[in-house]
């Protein structure tokens, strides 16, 4: 076996031990003893393939939300109707983070309790996925007729205004809740809610 392809296997056998071990507990409470005892991986090795613990984590998050971008772009959730729409969209979600749970936990430990030195990080990965929300709304508003005063760009503006602020709401309870998994799911239940407010509060009375 050629030496590329054997550190390639290695890097991925460190990458998916990883995605177990933070896709299970926290960033604070997993560690690197944990992701070696498990899976019978020495510390040298991981370290050859990945400086620390902050660098596994953020490359977790990245195969992270690259897989969710990916099997959200497999599927057209636009529809004409725009409350059909959203509604795919978040059965899509639903989907995948019930068919990957580890990735749910990394995606929702990112989104709602990030480490705080590694933020901006995890902001630059989130890239793709933002573009492709924007995407979807940008096609999404193209179907109503905006208020006065606003336009297309604004009322983008507004969209990435409330989301960071309806996910700062939920990092704020992450520190007031002990389960989790039951933020997880009251975070989903209202992002619906809180889209169709984004949605029609731009929307022209008629």
């Amino acid at each position: 076996m050629k030496q590329l392809k054997k550190s390639q296997i290695s890097r991925d056998k460190i990458l998916n031990a990883a995605i177990a071990e933070f896709g299970t507990k926290s960033y604070e409470n997993a560690s690197i003893n944990n992701i070696c005892n498990d899976n019978n991986i020495s510390k040298g090795l991981i370290y050859h393939y990945f400086k620390n613990k902050d660098e596994l984590f953020l490359n977790c998050v990245k195969t992270c939300f690259d897989a969710l971008v990916n099997y959200l772009s497999k599927e057209d959730f636009y529809q004409d109707d725009i409350q059909n729409s959203i509604e795919k969209y978040l059965d899509l979600r639903y989907r995948f983070f019930r068919e990957y749970p580890y990735y749910s936990q990394i995606f929702f430990n990112a989104l709602l309790q990030p480490p705080m030195h590694l933020k901006e990080q995890i902001k630059d990965l989130r890239n793709d996925f933002d573009a492709l929300n924007i995407s979807q709304y940008r096609k999404t508003i193209c179907n109503l007729t905006l208020r006065e005063g606003i336009t297309e760009e604004e009322a983008i503006e507004y969209f990435f205004f409330f989301q960071e602020m309806f996910n700062g709401y939920f990092q704020s309870r992450v520190y007031e809740s002990s389960d989790f998994n039951f933020l997880i799911e009251a975070h989903e239940v209202n992002l619906q809610k809180i889209l169709n407010i984004i949605l029609y509060g731009i929307a022209k009375e008629e």
